[in-house]
This record gives C-alpha cells, structure tokens and sequence, in this order.
C-alpha cells in the first residue's frame, strides 16, 4: 500500500504551522477599523427588568453604540425556532420558548444577555459597560434538574407552570411493564449525570463585518457549521438571500459540539456592523464563557432491568429527565439526550424496552450536543446497571455481560428502541480488552494496592454509539489546477481532528496525488459550495465517502482524457496508483499529465469533451454507523481522602476502516481525557437556593490534569460496514462514551468492599470520601 494510503499511520500535515504559532484562530482576525463588544450579562438566575438605563454609558469616551433589545425588535431581526415535531406528555404542543439575542423584560439566567457596549477599543467598551444601569427585581429561581419538575418549583415561564417543554417516547411500554412484571428479578437505580462545559482551548469569538458596497454580511466565527449557520442567519434572523451572508470559520480551538450552531453573539455583531458601517468584534472572556456558552449532558435517569431466573435480560425501563435550560433556541437544544438515548439497551439482548426522556425548563443556560451528545450518557446508564445488577444477584459482571450480549450472529439487529446495528464483534472486542488488559492479574494488583493502604478498582463496559446520522449530506469538490495540482474542498470542519491529513489520505488512496500538490480548503461558505459540518463522529464516514464517489468521478472522466492521449479506447483504459494505463501493455499516463491535458483545447477528445477537471458530489449515508467497543480502567482510591488515581487504561476500538492509526488513538486518547474530567472532576454548578453560578471560572470549575490521565493502550479491531463506500463508522466520540462509565465503574468496585452503593458524580475526593463515611455509618 502507498505510504500515504488509508491505514497509513501518517502524521498530521496541520500540525508544523499550528505548533509554529502560524494558526490563524478567531482572535488572530482582526481589520482596520474595528470596533469591540461587550455584553452586560444578567447577575441573577431568574428576574424581572424593572428599568434599564444606558445613557451613562452612550456618554463615555470611544462608545460606538450602546444596545438593547428594544432596538434589536425595532429593526426587525428575525429568531430562531425548534422545528422537531415535539408534544408534552399531557399531549399539548412542545413548550419551546424562543432565545432573544438581548433580553428586555425577564431574565432566566445567569448570563443571559441583556446590553451590547460597543466602543473603539476593548478597554472603552468594558469601562462603559460599568456604567450601565439595570434595575432587576429577583425572583424564585430553579436550577437543579430534579426540583424542576417538584410541587411548588418557580416556573421559568409563566405559561409553563410544570417547566415541562416536551417528551419523547421510543419502545412499547404495555409490553415492558408487562415483562417487568412477570421478571423473576428487577433491578432499579437512578442515576444523576451532570452538567459540563467544553472549556476548550480558546473561547468562542466573532467578527462582524458589513460590505456596503456589494450590501452583504460577513462572519468571522469558531463554528463547526458554517453553512448551516450562513442559511440561519440568512433566513431567519436577517431575511436576505443567502449570497448576502458569508460565513468563514478558520482554525477553531476546540468545538467538541459546543461551537457547532449560531449563538446570539453572532447576529449581534453582524447587525451592529451594519448600523455602524465598521467591522464589531467580540472575545469571550475565560471567566465568561461558562455563562455565554451552551452547557452538556445534565440529566436523571431512572432505569429498570428485569431478568429471567437464568439471570438473561427480559426487559429495560428508562425514564429520564433532561435538563435542556431556559430557552429552546433551536432544534439542536433538543438533539441530547433525545436523538441519541436509544442505544441504552447497549450491545445486548433486551427483547422488551421502553424509554421516556422527560425535557424540563430551568433557570440555566440551554444544553446541546457536547462531545458523545447522548451517548456517553445511555452507555452510562446500562453498563452501571450491569453492574449494579452483578453485585446484587452476586454472579460475575464479565459472564453477566457475556450471556446476554448480541452474538456476531444475530447481526444485523433491529433494536426494539430503534437502533440498527449492522455488524461487530462484540464479544471479541471483550475477549481482547481483558487479555491486553490482563484482567487475570488484577488480583495481584489488587492485593499489592492493599498493602499500600489503597483501594483497587476494576472496570470493563461493552460501549456502542450511534454516528454519522443519514438525516443529512455531506459535500466534497476536488478541483484541478492547469498545472496538475488540486484543490481539496470540503463541507465538514476541521477543529482539531486532523481532517486534511484523513481527507488527502483518501484522496491518495484514491488518485495517487501527493499530499503537497493538494491545497485544503474548508470552513468559507464562499469557496465551499455545500456542506452539514462537523458533528456526530460524520466527517469520515459522510465527508470521506462524498471525497470517494468524487474522486471516482475524476478517474472516469481521466479515462476518456487518456485513451485520447494513449490512443485507445476508453474501454480499455484502467487507473491503478495514479496512472491511466491501456490494458495489457506498458502504455500509460500519469492523472498529473491528464489533469494537465484537461485544460488544453489540442488534446481533447472529439465529439463534445468538455474541458477542465473539477469533480464534485454529495453523499448521504445509507443507515447510521455504530462504532463499538470495549473500555477496561483500573483505579487506586485512597479510603483516607477519597482521592482517585485512575493506573490503567485499555481500550479495543471497532470504528470500521480506520483512516489513520495515529489519527484515531489520538481521538480516543481525547474522547478518554473528556470522559475521566467529567467523572473525576468537571461540573457546572450553581447555589441551588439563590440561582448564582458557583463554576464561572478556573477557580473553581475543575478541569483534568495530566496525573488524571493513565497511559492508554488502544487496540482497533475494525469490522467494516458495507453501508457507505469506505466502510467506516466514526471515531471522534468513541471515547468518551465509554470513558465515563468506566471510571465510574471502577471506583464503584474499588468501595464495593466497603458497601459504598452510590458516589455523587463527579467522583471528586470530597464525594468519594463522604460517601465512604456514609457507608460506614449506615
């Protein structure tokens, strides 16, 4: 195979000018003239605008413009509205109250925002902010997702009373109450996950422009979405045509699904770059961005697991309350947990399951997809539950799990919860987690940690996730350049993922090109035609798969082009590693040479050739992907402070085709750091009586650092699907989806001996400790 081919372990071509300090991220933009915003936030969870007064504030030194959301409805902008069809449990229409970009008489959260200052310098505009002048009457605030829905909670809207915005339902519930019932064993948990923040390296930003003489709109942002947010913007906040709004997003620090839509921000800063005629700029803050940004996860599962004397599972009962926040801004505040929660029956047979996600209102900011966007938290859910079962039933959790997973031949297999999973080795995936991970030994281990006066913990979980959802396509253009060189554009949105390097490995797989007569381009709606963006674990298998059926494109024009040039028919010309070649002989031509050829009138065929060499297609996946795997985690926890040590870590990956080898650990090494922050350390907390956030900065919002990580072995045990042209599933969530549960896991079982049942998640030392003195009292 070439060197650069698919399952190459290639470096990534991003990094030298990215670790050069040569990225050009938001905050590298900047034009002349610019002016900067501030946003004046809200300091309360929940309350009444009395007054505001910016007069002060209009009067300070450099102030551009001072802005309300008086003066946002009297220029008319248009909002954004969830279209998901969504009822209320009582059947009455989904409660989806709409976000305004600047609130005028109510705040609902803290950081909701109410004021834009813009000024000449940033300094100017913070000054000014100051002076503004809100007159706010507090009101009764509920933050916490289970008081959201308790007798007697604030009502976050009032035409709201149960703070119940919608529910859905997946599964037949006569039938699993039925076999609950009838179950010789039920075991029942409920299981908080809580809320998070992305904190990625640089915090989100935009640059407004307004171009008056072709009268058009241009953003700058740190979107994974750029055309869908260019045809929001164009459609529903500002009313103009598409070709009036340009979105370009350049090197992104970080999305992991946070980045992925339009926030108000960004409207705000085209709209007061057009009434200014100056560039608006806008930088989060670090101390801000956990009160502008949308938040993760957040939601209370009651789960039930019912078994047949024989300890075979007969049933699964979910009921779920999701925390989606104050405002149901669009259809991505109902993607998680709702779109993804169906893979909660995890690789096993449950032949009768029901499943009812209960979205409620509260005073925070709204949740969207965050990294694994409901399945890290379904695969929570069923692999604690096995767990838990274990303990109770006292068998084996390992043999639990072996006699009730979906064997290679049940495959395919039509979940009664929806999921269709297609193809894996499951139990393979098992079988060779535990011998990488030498669970045979963990005795010894265990007994050694004793010795030190510490706790050792052993966890395994099976994870699946749904991927590469099929609602949407994805765009690729290969765009050949008269000397032979190409341009590479592409509709997904590298954050960090390494797209170029995968992207022009398929290319070469493909073509032959070398990678440096390849230019990247993604991220401009101007230069790229189409395209969904980057969520959901899609860029391979949908983005990669549009690059294929392209590429193919190029190689059967190519050929009409060589037999021309090696006098022979087209039919007799085959494309082997970048050359055209003539059946049975010698004779051939390199894809360079024809590319060339394309452009010179002399050398094409006759009858109606038509010039050029630039190919383009849009794919659209025949069936969601299910990347699957097997997570195995060893723990120290030390019963004297509660502190955990994660010591271990190993992981068996089946993510189809895998592009690049380094690519992938480095996803799963990424995904495993997100998911091990989360359990040990990472939460959005708020006072629960006054509404104030608690996790606005550093200070105290608790992020992982490197002694939280272990080493990661990472094995890839790739079972292709046949359902898209490369065969491939996705691997940019696959880690953190069973890197949560996990951890959990093992340190469940490092304090099983103890009696510890529970551990408030996170498990930081303070939790763990508590909850070991709460055993020892109880």
């Amino acid at each position: 195979m070439s060197k650069y081919g698919i399952g190459q372990p290639v470096l990534r071509f991003e990094d030298p000018r990215l670790l050069r300090g040569q990225g050009r991220y938001i905050n590298d933009v900047n034009l002349p003239g610019q002016a900067y915003a501030v946003f004046v936030r809200s300091p309360h969870a929940h309350a009444k605008i009395r007054a505001i007064d910016v007069e002060e504030a209009r009067k300070a030194p450099g102030v551009a413009a001072v802005l309300t959301g008086h003066d946002v409805v009297a220029d008319g902008l248009g909002m954004p509205k969830a279209n998901m069809p969504r009822k209320r449990p009582d059947g009455k229409p989904m409660y989806a109250p709409q976000r305004p970009p600047l609130v005028t008489d109510r705040v609902r959260y803290v950081g909701d925002p109410v004021v834009m200052v813009v000024a000449d310098t940033l300094a100017e505009a913070k000054d000014a902010a100051e002076l503004v002048n809100i007159d706010y009457e507090a009101i009764p605030s509920v933050t916490s997702t289970e008081d959201t829905v308790k007798p007697g909670a604030p009502a976050v809207w009032d035409d709201c009373p149960d703070n119940i915005s919608n529910n859905v339902e997946r599964g037949n519930k006569a039938a699993t109450d039925e076999a609950i019932k009838g179950a010789a064993k039920v075991i029942k948990r409920r299981y908080v996950i809580t809320r998070v923040h992305a904190q990625y390296m640089e915090p989100r930003g935009t640059l407004g422009v307004y171009d008056q003489g072709e009268d058009r709109l241009i953003l700058y942002a740190d979107v994974q979405y750029p055309h869908r947010v260019r045809n929001m913007l164009a459609q529903n906040v500002f009313k103009v045509p598409e070709s009036k709004m340009r979105v370009i997003a350049q090197d992104v620090g970080g999305g992991f699904g946070t980045k992925g839509w339009q926030y108000v921000e960004h409207r705000l800063t085209l709209w007061a770059a057009r009434k200014l005629l100056r560039p608006v700029k806008w930088t989060c803050e670090r101390s801000e961005a956990v009160m502008a940004d949308e938040h993760g996860r957040d939601n209370i599962g009651e789960i039930e697991l019912a078994l047949d004397k024989d300890n075979k599972f007969v049933a699964l009962r979910l009921n779920m309350l999701a925390n989606i926040g104050a405002y149901v801004g669009s259809d991505r505040n109902l993607l998680s947990p709702f779109g993804m929660i169906g893979t909660v029956l995890g690789v096993y047979s449950i032949p009768k399951a029901y499943i009812n996600v209960v979205g409620v209102l509260s005073n925070t900011n709204p949740t969207a997809p965050y990294r694994g966007a409901g399945r890290p938290e379904a695969i929570y859910l069923i692999e604690r539950l096995i767990d838990d079962a274990a303990r109770e039933l006292g068998v084996d959790r390992v043999e639990l799990r072996r006699k009730n997973m979906l064997p290679e031949s049940a495959l395919p297999y039509q979940s009664p919860v929806g999921p269709f999973y297609d193809c894996g080795e499951f139990e393979k995936n098992m079988d060779m987690a535990m011998k990488m991970a030498d669970v045979a030994g963990f005795a010894a281990r265990q007994a050694e940690s004793k010795k030190r006066g510490r706790l050792r913990g052993l966890g395994i979980v099976n994870a699946i996730e749904q991927a590469a959802g099929t609602a949407q396509p994805e765009y690729a253009e290969i765009r050949f350049n008269p000397s032979g060189t190409a341009a590479l554009l592409m509709g997904t949105k590298n954050q960090g993922q390494g797209h170029e390097t995968m992207f022009k490995q398929i290319l070469h797989e493909r073509l032959g090109i070398d990678p440096k007569d390849v230019q990247y381009i993604d991220g401009d709606t101007d230069r790229v035609a189409f395209g969904m963006g980057t969520n959901g674990s899609r860029s391979t298998v949908l983005g990669g798969s549009a690059l294929f059926m392209a590429a193919g494109k190029v190689i059967d024009k190519g050929k009409k082009l060589a037999g021309q040039l090696l006098e022979a028919g087209e039919q007799d010309i085959e494309f082997t590693e970048g050359n055209f070649t003539v059946k049975g002989t010698d004779k051939s031509v390199s894809l360079k040479q024809v590319a060339m050829a394309a452009f010179n009138p002399t050398k094409w065929p006759k009858g109606g050739f038509e010039g050029g060499l630039y190919e383009n297609a849009t794919y659209l996946g025949q069936k969601d992907t299910f990347p699957n795997g097997c997570h195995i985690c060893e723990v120290e926890v030390d019963p004297e402070t509660g502190d955990v040590t994660p010591d271990r870590y190993f992981v068996v990956d089946d993510v189809g085709t895998v592009m690049n080898p380094i690519g992938l650990k480095g996803q799963i090494h990424g995904g495993v750091a997100q998911g091990i922050g989360q359990i040990l350390c990472e939460q959005v907390v708020w006072d629960r009586q006054s509404g104030q956030l608690l996790t606005a900065s550093f200070l105290d919002y608790a992020m992982p650092h490197a002694q939280m990580i272990p080493n990661m072995e990472v094995k890839s045990n790739p079972v292709p699907t046949k359902y898209n042209p490369l065969g491939a599933k996705g691997a940019g969530e696959a880690g953190t989806v069973g890197a949560m549960p996990v951890v959990m896991n093992a340190i469940m079982d490092a304090l099983a001996p103890l009696g510890v049942k529970d551990v408030a998640m996170p498990a930081t030392a303070q939790n763990v400790w508590r909850a070991i003195q709460d055993a020892k009292a109880g």
